[in-house]
């Protein structure tokens, strides 16, 4: 007699690699189950597409989702794929995002050392001893740092009294899905990167958790507080979330 357990519907793999039709497009995707999902969940970065699903939901539920969203999973895909920076070659001579300009690296070993520059349109390296990729982008990542809580902090001081609000401090973020955050204790956390943005985007960001300190929500009295120093912000929205690829 079959036994319970040998007649048990075998458990799907949390995690598998697929490759997907849509459109007469074929696609790479990473599936993800969860048995504490409810619903079909579609994401799209850096990575291409995630699809997290109930552990148990049907192959039938699946398609349908995909198909359903064909569309928008293609115009996503190719938004990321256009938008997306090649990788930085660390060495004399790349080419870095800054405040939606580019600014050309030009490393030159200094026995002693010294701080980075910004000259010109062009960031001075002067590291000492040996010269290494690894060490330029240290360099680079730790100029970006200093960089970005120095325009951070006077946004701040040029949005907060506006707003009629003032944030217990300033921090920064290397979060990986979130430009912003705010706290209830009135902390503000910025993500460093968007120090390589445009500053109208940088200014949404600030003015956008700046006014969670008045809502905190997403209602229309918050919109409403947004509104009312960045009348654009719509705009920024999109560019922002074209630049997340979701």
């Amino acid at each position: 007699m079959m036994s319970l357990l040998s007649r048990a519907r075998p458990v799907p793999p949390a995690v598998e690699q697929r490759t997907l039709r849509l459109s007469d497009q074929h696609i790479t995707y990473t599936l993800k189950r969860s048995g504490k999902r409810r619903s079909i969940g579609l994401r799209i970065d850096e990575r291409g597409l995630t699809v997290s699903m109930p552990l148990r939901a049907s192959e039938q539920w699946l398609h349908s989702v995909l198909q359903d969203k064909a569309g928008w999973v293609l115009d996503r895909l190719e938004s990321w794929q256009v938008g997306k920076a090649p990788p930085v070659v660390w060495q004399d001579g790349a080419n870095i995002p800054f405040r939606g300009e580019t600014v050309a690296l030009r490393v030159v070993p200094d026995l002693f050392g010294a701080p980075p520059c910004l000259q010109g349109g062009k960031l001075l390296l002067r590291p000492a001893g040996i010269v290494t990729p690894q060490r330029i982008e240290q360099l680079v990542s730790q100029w970006y740092r200093e960089q970005a809580l120095q325009v951070f902090e006077e946004c701040v001081a040029h949005f907060a009294p506006l707003m009629e609000v003032a944030p217990r401090t300033i921090r920064l973020s290397s979060a990986r899905t979130q430009w912003g955050s705010c706290s209830a204790r009135g902390v503000i956390s910025l993500n460093w990167q968007l120090v390589k943005l445009p500053l109208p985007l940088i200014d949404y960001v600030v003015i956008h958790e700046l006014a969670h300190l008045k809502e905190m929500n997403h209602s229309a009295a918050f919109w409403r507080v947004v509104a009312s120093v960045c009348p654009d912000y719509l705009e920024h929205r999109v560019a922002l979330r074209d630049i997340r690829g979701g």
